[in-house]
């Protein structure tokens, strides 16, 4: 639109005409809209016609710049075009005219002003402006701004496919989405319930039926078939002759309700146009048309599977459509995707769940459901649907003994508690003599030291007996399953030996299976890399366990890798977009709470150093958080840590005593120390501030003893830390400065530089304390703490070490007497304060934090509210609440 600017704003007498073409929902009149309002169009004198409505307008005289305006060409009468016709024709300079139509419902095809068609005269710009639908990435701005982070990505994408960037269709299911507020995130299945919009349904339904009864048929044959189709095969579902059909398709497409592909197929204007068609079509016409598309597509190199299962079905050839269900299954088991997984999950879930599959064909599709969707992501309906054919008598031991594990593995995945062990104990003894390979399998999962409330040496035993079965079986899958239970024990218990295991891993095994096993061990043994600090490792781990899942075709596998490296990247202080990264993966996972734990503890420990204290326990114990039942134990250790160490910032050391206590009895139960380093420190610091010294003590003692011969770097420098804690506490700040400063040396080797910094600033406390070293040092070692603070965004940490510094450090220099004007803007410690108050923290938290007076802060709280005249404490969290 620059020419059009540069013509009202006089840079050019050159007229300009900008004929603006785009189909029914693409925006042409919010174009205008945003035209008519641009500050360079406002200010000239304008005229909008809607043509077809009222005569057309009286333009002024004059050659003075003017803005024509005529919406809806398509609607005109032909008096209207002659008029515009007159107008263009004759442009007069300072002219900006701008043309909406419809290229689909022109009289003319392709000519806007009729015909014959203008002159236009030789000073006269003439442009067409196509609009397009829009891309992936308009949608997904659209949705952010209208709804926010709450949008997965997931449902983007859905918005985008099912609209076909129509952009009135995205708006309309947008608004769909609004009317649900309350919605802690939007899915695709939300996007799905949102159904057709009302102005698609109507505009696809209208034209349909202006369409001579003859014509008809193509368009029912395109919302069949869904996906776009060549002319032959929409001639023949629509059961046309070859010279009907042709004359069909051309006035399907003159009317827009098909469009052409890149590859020369055919569609209808976007999905949802089809389900539009589908709610009016009668029962008997629709299944005809299913059976003539999936007779039409059986002829199809390479068959789709999944696509000829759908005909089949809605045709009622039950026979040929479960055929077609296994088919998609091997089909996507082959090829090892994601999307194909889950596509052909959900093609056996209906099947296991239709009244018109027989028990014999169910009892045969439910192994194949079950080993599709352990390597798959989570469906409810895939678990009750297993779980329904166990409690089947009829079945044979064995096979019921196999689909049990499936459902063992399933629950264990991606449901969690304690029901999928004992799912899974009781298939190992249902297929442990004649199915010693799938007995492995169940062993080998029973034996993962991921379970809450079982000691390691029971792993060990389950091991055991997994390589007993494994062996008895000489089966490769289950020989690959015992070598990933190996290096999944051997690599989380800190054993020095398990990382040689990583050689036994088939990774390149000609047996898929094996290969979904050999890559769930590397991403276990990455993900132990990250707790036990030996982070090189684990990036080295993560890729190749990401690369080997993704080919392997493992999305559970893959997802749990993702997980990690989110919990990798909060210990390495890649803090820079982490949270948002975090709030994506835990909207992708969010109903597959085992894998979303990871970002949910993310999300609670930022929250928490940026002294958001009430985000912080939603996301770790509260309502945003992962119940118990799947979190695993090294996730519930840190959870435990960072719950007690915002009670003893609150001063409630009771309450940071006793979740220490009953934390500290989890990982003692489970054996496995290097699993409380994120733990040890806080819950040492909370037993000895209770007043239990001795108790404290023995928790430093009983860690250490832990660590005898485990390769866990990050639990030896917590380790350290812990013993500093205890020295501080027992009033020995000299013993504990020096200890904080060797725990901060090992962090910042490891590449940990918030751990680092919290031991440094721990240090300088105890330096001020002990008057250890010189005032000035000290300082710069706070000040630099702050700085690293500031850097990662911990908030209310670089508060509290500013704090530390003021009250403590050495004596500034004197200022003139007298406070500061600051007048209407905040003072740096008024600001620091709002900042606090804005994230959550009362006034005697704040007060804690900062070393003042309650009454202070209350003080200090009012005049900021005053200043940024806001009505509520609340609004100091707002975006616009000024700070």
């Amino acid at each position: 639109m620059n020419r059009l600017r540069r013509t009202l704003d006089g840079e050019t007498g050159r007229p300009v005409l900008v004929l603006v073409e785009g189909p029914a929902g693409f925006g042409k009149s919010r174009l205008v809209r945003c035209l008519t309002t641009a500050p360079w169009a406002a200010r000239t004198p304008r005229e909008v016609w809607a043509c077809g409505a009222g005569e057309p307008p009286a333009l002024p005289a004059g050659d003075g710049p003017l803005l024509l305006v005529a919406e809806d060409l398509h609607r005109a009468r032909e008096r209207d075009r002659a008029w515009l016709r007159e107008v263009l024709e004759g442009a007069r300079p300072g002219l900006a005219a701008v043309v909406t139509y419809r290229p689909e419902e022109l009289p003319e095809p392709g000519l806007p002003l009729g015909t014959p068609p203008p002159h236009y005269p030789p000073h006269l710009s003439v442009r067409r402006h196509r609009l397009r639908p829009w891309t992936a990435d308009d949608v997904r701005g659209f949705a952010a701004e209208a709804l926010g982070r709450r949008c997965t990505p997931e449902a983007v994408a859905r918005l985008h496919e099912r609209s076909a960037g129509v952009p009135q269709v995205v708006t309309d299911l947008v608004e769909a989405l609004r009317d649900k507020p309350d919605a802690q995130w939007y899915t695709p299945a939300d996007v799905d319930a949102a159904g057709v919009p009302v102005r698609l349904a109507d505009l696809v339904l209208g034209r349909t039926a202006a369409l001579t009864e003859h014509h008809r048929p193509v368009v029912w044959a395109a919302a069949v078939l869904e996906r776009p189709a060549t002319d032959t095969e929409l001639i023949a579902v629509a059961s046309l002759g070859a010279g009907e059909g042709r004359t069909a398709l051309g006035a399907a497409l003159a009317s827009g309700l098909l469009v052409e592909t890149a590859d020369g197929r055919y569609r209808l204007i976007c999905p949802l146009a089809t389900q539009a068609l589908h709610q009016v079509l009668p029962g008997p016409l629709r299944a005809r048309l299913h059976g003539r598309a999936a007779d039409a597509l059986g002829a199809r190199q390479p068959a789709s599977w999944p696509e000829l299962a759908r005909h089949r079905r809605a045709a009622g050839r039950v026979r040929s459509w479960l055929r077609a269900v296994e088919r998609a299954a091997d089909q996507a088991h082959a090829l090892g995707e994601s999307a194909r997984y889950q596509e052909a999950i959900g093609l056996l879930e209906q099947a296991m769940a239709s009244p018109l599959v027989s028990p014999q064909a169910r009892a045969r599709l439910a192994p194949v459901l079950a080993r599709s969707a352990v390597d798959g992501l989570r469906s409810d309906q895939t678990v009750e649907a297993l779980q329904r054919v166990v409690r089947d008598d009829t079945l044979p031991a064995a096979v019921r003994g196999e689909i049990r594990l499936d459902l063992g593995l399933l629950m264990v995945n991606q449901v969690g508690g304690e029901d999928g062990r004992a799912v899974l104990e009781r298939a190992a003894a249902e297929l442990r003599e004649e199915r010693p390979a799938l007995a492995a399998r169940a062993m080998c999962a029973l034996a993962s030291p991921r379970w809450p409330g079982t000691g390691a040496d029971v792993h060990e035993k389950w091991l055991r007996a997994a390589g007993r079965a494994a062996a008895d079986s000489g089966d490769e899958a289950a020989r690959a399953a015992v070598a990933t239970a190996r290096v999944t024990l051997a690599t989380m218990r800190g054993d020095p030996r398990g990382w040689a295991l990583l050689d036994d891993l088939p990774t390149t095994s000609t047996d898929a299976q094996a290969r979904r096993h050999a890559a769930r061990g590397l991403c276990n043994a990455a993900d132990a890399a990250v707790w036990l600090g030996q982070y090189e490792r684990a990036e080295k781990l993560l890729a190749e366990g990401v690369e080997l899942s993704v080919t392997s075709g493992s999305p559970f596998t893959e997802h749990t890798a993702l997980g990690a490296r989110l919990t990798l990247d909060w210990m390495r202080g890649r803090w820079q977009g982490l949270a948002e990264r975090c709030e994506t993966f835990v909207a992708a996972t969010f109903d597959m709470p085992l894998i979303s734990s990871d970002g949910r503890l993310v999300l609670g420990l930022l929250a928490l150093a940026q002294g958001e204290w009430g985000r912080a326990v939603s996301w770790l114990s509260g309502e945003r958080g992962t119940a118990p039942e799947y979190v695993s134990p090294s996730q519930a250790a840190t959870m435990s840590g960072a719950l007690i160490r915002r009670e003893l910032a609150r001063d409630e050391v009771a309450n940071a005593a006793a979740e220490a206590h009953t934390a500290w009895e989890k990982v003692a139960r489970k054996g496995i120390w290097a699993w409380a380093a994120e733990l040890a420190p806080w819950a040492v610091e909370a037993t000895a501030r209770a007043g239990r010294v001795p108790q404290a003590r023995s928790m430093v003692e009983d860690f250490a003893a832990g660590l005898d011969g485990v390769d866990a770097p990050g639990a030896r420098a917590a380790l350290t830390w812990s013993r500093a804690a205890l020295a501080e506490t027992t009033g020995q700040a000299c013993e504990a400065a020096a200890l904080y400063r060797e725990a901060g040396a090992a962090y910042a080797a490891l590449g940990r530089p918030y751990a680092r910094a919290l031991t440094a600033e721990c240090a300088g406390r105890c330096a001020l304390t002990a008057r250890d070293g010189g005032p000035d040092s000290t300082a710069a070692e706070l000040a630099s703490c702050v700085e690293e603070f500031t850097r990662l965004g911990a908030t209310w940490d670089a508060a509290r070490t500013r704090a530390l510094l003021r009250v403590h450090g050495p004596a500034p220099e004197r200022r003139p007497n007298g406070r500061p004007a600051y007048g209407d803007q905040l003072s740096p410690r008024e600001r620091e304060v709002a900042q606090l108050a804005g994230s959550g923290l009362t006034n005697r938290e704040i007060a804690a934090t900062l070393h003042l007076s309650p009454r202070t802060v209350e003080q200090h709280v009012a005049r900021a509210m005053r200043k940024l005249n806001l009505a509520s404490r609340q609004q100091l969290a707002e975006p616009g609440g000024g700070i």
